[in-house]
């Protein structure tokens, strides 16, 4: 019979090996379930915070991430191009995560389809910096992000100054936010599961 503490710690590396953030090879192949996982929750967010908006006609604080209109290009597919042409650790994805919320948290700005994609690219980039061995440069980011260099450099410093350079993330915060994404899986899970149970039933 194991420890507490040691079935604790293979309980997380069973997380992180189901959201494709632990290979069992050095090689990643296809898209970790971890990016869609991020994407998912990140959509959903952005849905109730523009609803809550519309219902309540508040005005939404317009900062630097803020675009004229919202990109045709979804959370999820954004997230797959970053990941596709950036070559990071899926685990940048986790801490980019962290990393809005932080910034979110101290700026009090409302994660919406305006400001979403600004803050993902920057938050990315920024977590690639910080936890891999070697990235790419701002120019390279700028171009997979699909904004200028220029624009990306501001959004870095804007980025960090309202975070106050908190990238530090331990392990159990990281846990914490892998086990909550494994949370998310098992609920969409359990609500698929009688939907397609009743779409058989209607044929």
């Amino acid at each position: 019979m194991g420890t507490p503490a040691l079935e604790s710690e293979n309980k997380i590396s069973d997380v992180y090996r189901s959201l494709g953030l632990k290979q069992l090879g050095k090689r990643v192949v296809g898209v970790p379930r971890a990016l869609s996982l991020v994407s998912s929750l990140l959509e959903r967010s952005i849905q109730r915070n523009e609803e809550l908006l519309e219902a309540k006609h508040i005005k939404d604080v317009v900062t630097v991430f803020h675009g004229f209109r919202a990109p045709a290009l979804s959370v999820r597919k954004y997230i797959d191009r970053i990941f596709k042409y950036s070559a990071c650790s899926p685990s940048c994805f986790v801490v980019a995560r962290i990393y809005v919320d932080r910034y979110l948290q101290r700026t009090g700005v409302i994660l919406t389809s305006l400001n979403v994609h600004r803050l993902l690219i920057t938050s990315i980039m920024i977590a690639a910096k910080f936890m891999d061995d070697a990235f790419f440069n701002n120019a390279y980011y700028a171009k997979v992000g699909g904004v200028s260099t220029s624009e990306l450099n501001r959004l870095e410093m804007n980025f960090l100054f309202n975070v106050d350079f908190r990238l530090q993330v331990n392990v159990e915060t990281f846990g914490r936010y892998c086990s909550h994404l494994e949370r998310e899986a098992a609920e969409s899970f359990e609500i698929e599961r009688p939907m397609q149970a009743c779409r058989i039933k209607e044929c």
